[in-house]
């Protein structure tokens, strides 16, 4: 049934209220920012740039850690994740696009997509990623990244540190991420021709740590950086090449020069309207 799936994101928010009862304190406060900074890059930099499109390369043990990571989140599984992902890139804005506002409203797209008969991985979608048996293991278990966090929260912090620390640093998590299927295909910049509605929000970039440059990553979704160009801050990508400098993370993919033109050319009115390239070509690691 349709409220069972639903209770436990509820009460995950109603969660956040028990810090009237046990009142807040300044670990808690630290706790909230520090995990939702966290464990919105471990989503950016985990769930989307490396395991959804393989954006880096890194070693096993670190891939097992982003995924730890990005679990945490209370996001369900990275197979699932990804594989779902994935799916979103191929019929974007299309129909069988869950998580679009195009074609299914805002609201349904931020949320209502969870909760309808989407809860089982796309196995013939993540192939790559499902040989690992670790995570195949967390993605069957996925909860236990984000119940092991809220344990530590609640013995470092006590109450305020589950109810901030924890349950609010989560909530907020989930509606950043929710705001890129729901807002950044309704509102902001088109700088690229796609096949969808994908924009460039500052707003949600900021947000998501770079997520929200939503048009050039649907236009070159190959690519480790979202914001193409300096003054388009992308923290997650600004992280994983200082860890590319440590040798943790390599082969990092950038954006083609060919592609930064046509997005100069695109911003001085040099191109106003562009044939938008192959779709074969575009979807290349989502297929």
């Amino acid at each position: 049934m349709k409220w069972q799936k639903t209770l436990p994101f509820v009460l995950s928010h109603v969660a956040v209220l028990g810090a009237f009862w046990s009142g807040v304190t300044w670990q808690a406060v630290v706790l909230c920012v520090v995990l939702l900074f966290v464990r919105v890059w471990g989503i950016t930099a985990g769930y989307h740039r490396y395991f959804s499109h393989r954006t880096f390369k890194t070693s096993r043990a670190f891939q097992l850690f982003l995924a730890i990571l990005a679990q945490s989140s209370s996001q369900k599984g990275v197979l699932w994740w990804a594989a779902h992902h994935r799916v979103h890139h191929k019929l974007s804005d299309q129909p069988g696009d869950v998580h679009s506002p195009v074609q299914n409203g805002f609201w349904y797209a931020h949320v209502g997509w969870l909760f309808d008969d989407t809860e089982e991985t796309r196995w013939d979608k993540i192939r790559d990623f499902a040989k690992y048996p670790e995570l195949r293991w967390l993605n069957e278990h996925w909860a236990v990244p984000p119940t092991a966090l809220a344990v530590a929260c609640f013995l470092i912090a006590g109450w305020p540190g589950l109810f901030i620390g924890f349950f609010l640093s989560t909530v907020l998590l989930w509606h950043n991420t929710f705001l890129i299927n729901s807002l950044t295909h309704v509102w902001g910049k088109k700088r690229f021709d796609t096949t969808d509605e994908s924009r460039n929000n500052l707003l949600t970039a900021m947000l998501t740590l770079g997520e929200g440059w939503h048009n050039n990553h649907h236009h070159y979704q190959s690519s480790c950086r979202n914001g193409f160009y300096w003054w388009e801050i992308d923290v997650t990508y600004y992280v994983l090449k200082m860890l590319g400098w440590l040798g943790i993370v390599w082969d990092i993919r950038e954006v083609p020069e060919h592609v930064l033109e046509e997005g100069r050319r695109r911003d001085r009115g040099e191109i106003e309207d562009v044939t938008p390239a192959p779709r074969s070509e575009k979807l290349s690691l989502a297929a």
